[in-house]
């Protein structure tokens, strides 16, 4: 799942946000490595999200500057690369964060507000990136080499990016734009522009069910006509909610045995809502601990049960593990 920022994120940028997080899949273990993208630069956190410090002080980064999206490969336990989308390109390193390079770069510089990691990175190699102003990039060599795969893609300002969980075999992508989504089903190579029930449509986030090859589900959240939801590989959507979500969703958070228990989370404005029954109804989530700030990213791969740690990034860049 990826997270958008806003239309104009620039415009926010001054509360140091927490943007993105990442970490391997082994996040319930106290010992974890996890990392948070925020405006004040990348953190990291060495205890399963406890406690954070500051990723590029003792590297070769020479100044701190905004890290506005971050991936790590699905199955890290032999892997320390890490991936970070800035303004002026991407940041790689490929000892956990020690060392850092800038394999993708331009000038002027783009700013990457999105990137999407292969569910098969170990095997193929494969990353997206988007832009917000020069549509998407694809590396097919673990990040090394980048180049612009924008046939088709008509809207270049990318807000969010999504890979299907059924990658390898569907080669299934999304991108939210200002105006609405493109899909690709030939991994990048071509874009075409997707028929939304809301016209023209700033799409903030997107996200896919875990369980996408058997039913086809995926979830769209705009900046103005609230959540959207198709069940057919994104060729005819709903809208969902109404006239509750009615603002901005920012993210989106499948459970992670979603078509069983179609538990859902969306972010709406600085607000968690959650649905037990794959949008139909919500209610707000946490109320009692997490209403008093206004929250930007949250980090739950292991679902939102009463065991499952959850990560809550907010405006001010504070932190907390749920």
């Amino acid at each position: 799942m990826i997270m958008a920022k806003s239309t104009n994120p620039n415009n926010m940028l001054s509360k140091d946000f927490v943007y993105q997080f990442a970490a391997s899949r082994a996040f319930g273990r106290k010992d974890t490595s996890c990392f948070a993208a925020r405006f004040s630069g990348l953190y990291r956190s060495s205890d399963g999200g406890t406690t954070w410090h500051r990723a590029f002080t003792s590297s070769n980064m020479g100044e701190e500057f905004p890290a506005l999206a971050v991936v790590v490969p699905p199955d890290p336990e032999d892997e320390r690369d890490i991936f970070v989308g800035i303004k002026g390109g991407i940041l790689r390193s490929s000892d956990d964060g020690q060392n850092w390079e800038s394999p993708l770069h331009s000038t002027p510089p783009s700013t990457v507000s999105a990137l999407a990691i292969s569910p098969n990175f170990i095997q193929d190699g494969t990353l997206f990136a988007g832009t917000l102003e020069d549509g998407v990039f694809r590396s097919s060599d673990r990040g090394w080499q980048w180049a612009a795969w924008n046939f088709g893609l008509m809207d270049l300002r990318t807000l969010c990016l999504a890979i299907s969980p059924n990658f390898t075999s569907d080669e299934m992508l999304f991108v939210g734009t200002q105006s609405g989504i493109f899909r690709s089903t030939n991994g990048g190579r071509a874009w075409r522009e997707v028929d939304l029930p809301v016209g023209y449509q700033a799409v903030l986030s997107l996200a896919f069910s875990p369980d996408f090859a058997q039913d086809t589900t995926l979830f769209a959240g705009t900046e103005k006509r609230g959540l959207l939801r198709s069940t057919d590989a994104g060729q005819t959507w709903v809208r969902l909610g109404r006239p509750v979500l009615s603002g901005p969703i920012n993210g989106i958070y499948p459970g992670p045995d979603f078509s069983k228990k179609p538990v859902l989370l969306v972010l709406e404005g600085g607000i968690l809502l959650a649905s037990r029954d794959g949008g139909s109804t919500w209610k707000i989530w946490r109320k009692e601990r997490l209403t008093r700030r206004d929250i930007t990213a949250v980090y739950a791969p292991d679902g939102f049960g009463p065991k499952a740690p959850v990560l809550v990034g907010y405006v001010d860049g504070t932190i907390d593990r749920i």
